[in-house]
């Protein structure tokens, strides 16, 4: 057999059959939903008089349109009349067809990406489909996930299976230790700033090397979480020993761990497997990074300054420039740090997990949020949120003068009750920063837990090396 890469093994795995030279019938292990991609999708099998086939391999979560005011999880109430629709109507279609529902008073509910692999429902050699694109977080199990349309949903409702266009494959191999206050979300701005929002477009990337090998998983989640924003159908990592540890942590009774750590090391590309487009890069020189445009991919070390439109020599991109800053609000030559914001916000799929958590409270504890800034802190989900709670964290947040919220999307999408007023500037952790995303005409700048902390009792995007330790 010719020699293959992780990603051409996991869709071999769940081929259930060859359409064509380029399509495959793909079988998912898991499908999860969530209420703003899914409705059509039941309509549709309502219509066809269809149920669906193994509602066992199904995960609803109420996430985006969910509010996160600080109230017990028992008494969240969605009270926009159309997001309370399609929570009942998720609601309704899950009841009917016997899937789990992470509802919106579950002490469970959360960010489907976060809740998922808390449950022990995402293992390697998984193939996991969602109508959301930033299923690409699964791949740091070495699970292939990947985004769906709502037609898609319909299918997978009914099949369990999609027709599934093969991906070409980019490896990305990065090597050499992170430096201090540089983080997995520094990582991949920096890498998307290098490639381009469009220079993995199409292709199933699978990352390697030394800097790949040292992360938590946690981190390789934010890593292969964001890797969409570069155009990436999906990102990879082959399972490791952190990846069984990880699994150990959170389900340490499950029946099927012994099986997944056998199986861990055969999920890895061969040694000679070959791959359409290859990168490598080294990460030593790594700093700190946050986006000073409108896309993740226009994004400098805090430590640097705005371009200049005038110094691009492709239109287009200059153009881009150009309607970047207008929209953002800077100016070109301008530096980074010292930039005044007036709202933070930590959380979101790409970094509400504890450790994210943890490394913003590590530079909140003992200060205080600045007097001109609206903070908040949404965890991805109610583990996250008890378990800060127990360690301490969430009283650092607190008495900081930092908002508290449920879990939730949040602020990642003006979705929700959490929005941007027109011009406020954002210093957020999540993984867009296009015109409006936050709220019509808000500002964000996309930055770390730690940068978003620092920035919080700064008042201004800040630099987190030059804080020097927190009091404890």
């Amino acid at each position: 057999m010719d020699a293959r890469s992780l990603y051409r093994k996991l869709v071999d795995l769940h081929t259930v059959s060859r359409l064509d030279e380029q399509h495959v019938l793909l079988y998912a292990d898991l499908h999860i939903m969530n209420e703003y991609t899914s409705p059509q999708a039941f309509a549709a099998l309502r219509d066809k008089q269809r149920r669906v086939l193994r509602p066992q391999q199904q995960l609803a979560v109420v996430s985006h349109i969910i509010p996160t005011a600080p109230l017990p999880a028992s008494e969240r109430v969605v009270q926009e009349p159309a997001s309370a629709q399609l929570a009942r109507t998720l609601k309704r279609n899950c009841d009917e067809h016997g899937i789990r529902l992470l509802d919106v008073t579950d002490p469970e509910q959360g960010i489907e990406h976060i809740v998922a692999p808390e449950l022990g429902l995402v293992r390697p050699g998984m193939v996991v489909m969602c109508g959301d694109s930033h299923t690409t977080t699964y791949g740091a199990f070495g699970a292939l996930g990947f985004g769906v349309g709502t037609s898609d949903v319909a299918h997978i409702l009914a099949t369990q299976t999609l027709a599934y266009r093969v991906a070409p494959e980019m490896r990305i191999r990065v090597d050499g230790p992170l430096a201090p206050h540089v983080s997995a979300k520094d990582l991949v701005l920096w890498l998307i700033s290098r490639i381009g929002a469009r220079g993995a477009l199409g292709y199933a990337v699978e990352f390697c090397g030394t800097t790949i090998e040292a992360l938590t998983v946690e981190a390789r989640m934010t890593l292969c979480n964001m890797t969409v924003e570069a155009g990436a159908r999906a990102a990879l990592i082959a399972p490791d020993g952190e990846t069984i540890a990880y699994l150990r942590r959170h389900c340490p009774d499950a029946g099927w761990l012994p099986q997944a750590a056998a199986c861990a090391p055969a999920l890895r590309s061969d040694p000679d497997a070959r791959f359409d487009a290859e990168h490598r890069f080294a990460a030593e020189h790594i700093a700190p990074f946050v986006t000073w445009g409108t896309s993740p991919d226009q994004a400098a070390p805090v430590d640097g300054r705005i371009p200049d439109p005038a110094s691009q020599q492709d239109a287009t991109v200059r153009a881009a420039t150009e309607r970047a800053l207008a929209y953002i609000g800077l100016e070109a030559g301008q530096a980074l740090a010292g930039v005044p914001v007036q709202r933070v916000f930590i959380g979101s799929c790409t970094n509400g997990r504890i450790e994210d958590l943890r490394a913003a409270a590590q530079v909140v504890r003992g200060r205080n949020v600045h007097p001109g800034v609206r903070a908040m802190v949404v965890p991805g989900s109610g583990a996250v949120r008890r378990r800060a709670e127990q360690e301490g964290l969430a009283k650092i947040f607190i008495d900081a003068g930092f908002e508290w919220r449920q879990p939730g999307c949040s602020l990642c999408l003006a979705m929700n009750d959490d929005t941007l007023a027109p011009g406020e500037r954002c210093a957020s952790t999540t993984n867009r920063n296009f015109e409006g995303r936050q709220g019509r005409g808000g500002r964000t700048h996309l930055m770390s837990p730690a940068m978003a902390a620092a920035a919080a009792v700064a008042g201004c995007i800040t630099d987190v090396r030059t804080l020097g330790e927190s009091h404890a």
